[in-house]
């Protein structure tokens, strides 16, 4: 399987500009996913800014919706 990480990078919301998994997705959850956490696509745009990536932040985030 390619990764279409061009296509890929057209979706990624992430804002951590110094990320090396930006656009190859299978990395970057297997890095989130490794710290007890979710990616940023997971997150609407106000709780990906906070950085923070925890499960917890996650369920708070779609409880305010």
């Amino acid at each position: 399987m390619d990764c279409k990480k061009n296509d890929n990078l057209n979706d990624c919301n992430c804002t951590y500009e110094p990320c090396s998994r930006k656009g190859l997705c299978c990395e970057c959850v297997a890095y989130h996913r490794s710290s007890g956490e979710l990616p940023a696509c997971f997150f609407d745009k106000a709780a990906e800014r906070t950085y923070n990536r925890s499960i917890e932040n996650f369920i708070a985030s779609q409880k305010k919706r």
